[in-house]
């Protein structure tokens, strides 16, 4: 079984013990960060965060403020980000794709941060769908996708997401699923989605303590239990055809744009490339500055 949580953190502008401790309370093999440090000594930030979970970063861009996090659970096959179409003078949004493996099975996780803008958030959403389906397909990997939606079931985005993609809560719930606003939540904004045929075990909120919920950040967590097993005489990936099973090989040898190691400890970034272009490299890249953004966003 696989835990799959995402959490949008507020930049860790809050009460940082109390976000540590609900990060651990996730128990999350994957975690889909949304509104990660992005400024001043952004890597090591995110590196904090991660390490509450007993984690490690395994892939996103500095601009967009998205991560995937994975944990000692999976194996690290692959990480990149891709910063999606731009609409001035609207914040930048970006998505980070993780490819792990677990189990014998390997999963393609996307974190995604929404806008507030509905024409924006409508392409975001399906261009991150479709970027996430590449990665996966060309990893042959089960695609899910996790974040803040900043809009509710039924809107069109979460719609368009639902009708590619299944929403895990309606389908296994537990609690309410509300996860916005962290005091009083009346609105379920966040949400995890995953590809038809893994079967959800169960999708809610965490069993943390609600005073540290409440001072963590602005929104609560969503974790999704999902499974899916491997059908009765179905080989898993041979390791030595396997192009990607040597995933520290791989990032040495530049076997593909933003290929991430195993137990990488963090990310880089560089200039923003072109609408869809992936991230050239995961590591050791300069730009611990600020860069100037968009308006603050939910």
């Amino acid at each position: 079984m696989l835990r799959i949580a995402s959490y949008n953190v507020r930049s860790m502008k809050d009460d940082v013990p109390a976000l540590g401790r609900v990060v651990a309370a996730l128990r999350a093999d994957v975690l889909c960060v949304q509104e990660a440090p992005r400024f001043l000594c952004w890597r090591r930030r995110r590196r904090r965060l991660a390490a509450f979970g007993g984690l490690v970063v395994a892939a996103g861009r500095r601009r967009g403020g998205v991560a995937v996090l994975t944990g000692p659970g999976v194996r690290l096959l692959h990480g990149e980000g891709h910063l999606l179409e731009s609409f001035f003078p609207l914040e930048r949004r970006a998505i980070a794709i993780a490819v792990v493996e677990a189990g014998g099975r390997r999963v393609a996780v996307g974190s995604i941060h929404l806008d507030l803008d509905e024409t924006a958030r409508r392409r975001h959403a399906d261009e991150a769908v479709r970027l996430l389906r590449e990665v996966a397909d060309r990893f042959g990997a089960l695609p899910v996708l996790a974040g803040d939606i900043n809009e509710q079931s039924g809107q069109p985005s979460w719609q368009h997401l639902a009708e590619r993609l299944t929403d895990c809560y309606p389908v296994s719930p537990r609690g309410d699923g509300f996860t916005f606003p962290a005091r009083g939540p009346h609105k379920r904004i966040d949400a995890i989605f995953a590809v038809e045929g893994f079967s959800v075990v169960s999708c809610g909120g965490v069993d943390a303590d609600p005073a540290d919920l409440v001072a963590a950040t602005d929104h609560l967590p969503v974790v999704a239990e999902l499974d899916h097993p491997r059908p009765e005489g179905e080989a898993p990936p041979d390791p030595v055809a396997d192009p990607v099973a040597d995933p520290v090989a791989d990032a040495v040898t530049d076997a593909g744009p933003g290929t991430a190691p195993a137990r990488s400890p963090g990310t880089g970034d560089h200039a923003g490339p072109a609408r869809g272009e992936p991230d050239p490299g995961l590591q050791g890249l300069p730009g611990e500055a600020g860069e100037p953004g968009g308006p603050a966003s939910r």
